[in-house]
């Protein structure tokens, strides 16, 4: 099954959870001042890529599971327009995604098509304050007058999505079947101005966890992905990281439910995309600030060397000065950003 390429039917190796209970902060505000979080704790275990290291049955809550789930989108539908330019058409979108309606936009270019599409996976945000589309509004104007179909997806329980109450205590794994379902949404919307033989996958913070996770369940759903300022790939630092220190209550609960790493190695190395590298099959653009104090360049630094090591096509690019959102250098990164889903996607 892996790196087989599935077009336009239900994917039947899919799913996954997204590498963090909380993600990165500043995925809503690409131009506010960044918190500095506390410093992530040291790791020393070294996750094994395998394609089958957990026992079966596997745990429910593990990626295995997501693997072997047969997943489904489609029901691709335009809405309101919410905007007209003179480079492309926005419009208000839902889709179904494993028998749930997530919310979305959708940015079409005009022109002759079919153009190639790109998912975008916004950063976290709390859905409290979340509104439709909001999280990668400069990437999102940037690609489609650059010629690609852009959906954004809102995730479940954001904007106007359909409500899933376990999925927070179950490390937030139906994000990246939300992601999955918009690949497949894509591919069976029958738009003309579609290609969904061409599709990209482009996730920054909390996003780039999914794109890792998407990566690892899915290989061969998407031809090339980027993942910019991502999460760590260890869904333990991310909490350790993010939530231990606010005293998020939620860290209880995910414990009290699915145990501590010490206490259950085998879970948490079954939610880590790292176990799994070895699955990849796209090519994989990694970029990341040298003084992102959100996301520690190291956990990009881990993701790609255990890809490298497992034989995978994988780039990591350092840019210097740049914090989590990305300033002064986001053109010139988005410049390849677009060159890299040219080769891959044109």
């Amino acid at each position: 099954m892996d790196g087989m390429r599935v077009r336009r039917t239900a994917w039947a190796s899919a799913g996954l959870l997204l590498a963090v209970a909380v993600g990165c902060t500043g995925g809503g505000d690409e131009g506010a001042p960044e918190a500095t979080p506390a410093s992530a704790p040291a790791t020393t275990e070294k996750p094994r890529a395998t394609s089958s290291p957990t026992p079966s049955p596997a745990d429910p809550v593990s990626l295995p599971a997501l693997m072997r789930r047969e997943h489904t989108g489609s029901g691709l539908r335009l809405g309101a327009v919410l905007n007209r330019t003179s480079a492309y058409t926005r419009y208000a979108v839902t889709y179904e995604a494993n028998g749930l309606t997530v919310s979305g936009i959708m940015n079409i270019p005009g022109g002759e098509g079919p153009f190639p599409a790109l998912v975008l996976a916004h950063g976290y945000i709390d859905p409290d304050d979340y509104f439709s589309g909001q999280g990668m509004p400069r990437e999102q104007d940037r690609l489609a007058r650059s010629g690609y179909v852009v959906l954004h997806t809102d995730y479940r329980n954001h904007a106007r999505s359909d409500k899933d109450p376990d999925n927070d205590v179950n490390l937030r794994l139906g994000y990246t079947e939300d992601v999955i379902g918009a690949a497949l949404a894509l591919r069976d919307s029958g738009h003309p101005e579609i290609d969904g033989d061409r599709l990209g996958l482009f996730g920054r913070s909390m996003g780039g966890g999914i794109v890792y996770n998407t990566l690892v369940v899915a290989p061969g759903l998407f031809d090339a992905a980027v993942a910019y300022a991502p999460v760590s790939a260890r869904p333990q630092e991310n909490i350790d990281h993010f939530q231990r220190p606010d005293g998020d209550p939620l860290v209880a609960e995910i414990e009290e439910k699915h145990g501590t790493p010490e206490e259950d190695p085998d879970f948490w190395r079954g939610v880590s995309p790292l176990t799994y590298a070895d699955r990849v099959s796209e090519p994989l653009l990694i970029q990341h600030g040298t003084a992102d104090d959100t996301c520690p360049l190291a956990w990009s630094r881990e993701v790609s060397a255990t890809f490298e090591e497992a034989g995978k096509d994988v780039e990591l690019r350092t840019i210097a000065g740049e914090g989590h959102t990305f300033g002064p250098r986001w053109a010139a990164e988005m410049d390849v950003t677009e060159a890299f889903f040219q080769r891959h996607l044109r």
